[in-house]
């Protein structure tokens, strides 16, 4: 008998987010794998909620870790927590055919955050990969709200996306 290969584009996080995602405690671990993996992402106990090309949603908790001198979220954990779902959505729609790396973000600070938060990246459409043969600035824009549905942040995460050398893998 011979073996078929099944040949895939997704990357292995998007791979696990799918195959634990059903439950809680698949969900649980694939935080824990995330943290593990992204140890500053720790800083603000990230939670995926959703995943899936061009959109990702995760929740923060509010606890000291992440408080400033007012009580409130501190904006550069709001930065952190964008900065999760922009990379978790970059997992989950960039192909193994290409690579990314974060390159710039601008914020606006719009609202004290005094309650936990989510973050929400979603891409308007998706990228056409096969034509993107140098370098390519994908900007993903991500919203953070807080609980009761207040956008306190906006961030625009700028990701260097390039094709995958044969020797790098994800």
């Amino acid at each position: 008998m011979s073996k078929i290969l099944e040949v895939t584009t997704e990357t292995a996080t998007y791979r696990h987010w799918k195959t634990l995602a059903h439950n809680r405690l698949g969900r649980a671990l694939f935080d824990v794998g995330l943290m593990a993996r992204v140890p500053y992402f720790a800083t603000v106990l990230p939670k995926v909620a959703r995943l899936e090309p061009e959109l990702c949603e995760v929740t923060s908790p509010k606890w000291f870790g992440v408080l400033n001198h007012l009580g409130t979220f501190h904006v550069i954990a709001a930065c952190n927590l964008a900065e999760v779902a922009m990379g978790m959505l970059s997992e989950a729609t960039i192909p193994t055919t290409h690579r990314w790396i974060p390159k710039a973000m601008s914020v606006q600070y719009l609202a004290k955050g005094e309650t936990s938060l989510r973050a929400v990246a979603k891409l308007p459409e998706r990228p056409d990969f096969a034509t993107i043969t140098a370098g390519y600035d994908l900007v993903i824009p991500v919203s953070v709200y807080d609980g009761l549905g207040v956008e306190v942040v906006h961030a625009e995460i700028t990701i260097w996306v390039t094709p995958n050398s044969p020797a790098s893998k994800r």
